[in-house]
């Protein structure tokens, strides 16, 4: 009857051994996983970062450039710098050339 006993808590232990590794290979392919995905949204949100600086040094360019209209050029310089950039005027005996590279 021991020995009976005996081979049933044996038993017992190898399936609860069993399930114990098998939850364990269970959470462990879930933490890769979502190591894995939480990497490729670090990628994703560094190249969102540096879209966003790009876009910052070229609006700081833009503006210093109006700063620098406003403080050294005339009235006359500021309307015809705006007439050219924003309303596409030019002069009359002058030719425009327009890049199609798409460079």
């Amino acid at each position: 009857m021991k020995r009976v006993l005996s081979l049933t808590k044996k038993t017992e232990k190898k399936h609860k051994s069993i399930f114990l590794r098998l939850a364990l290979l269970f959470f462990s392919i879930y933490i890769i996983y979502k190591l894995v995905g939480l990497q490729s949204d670090l990628i994703t949100a560094r190249h969102t970062l540096d879209g966003l600086k790009n876009e910052i040094a070229m609006k700081n360019a833009a503006n210093e450039e109006k700063e620098n209209l406003l403080k050294n050029g005339s009235d006359k310089d500021f309307i015809e710098r705006a007439a050219r950039d924003k309303l596409d005027y030019i002069y009359g005996n002058e030719e425009t050339f327009e890049d199609i590279s798409g460079n």
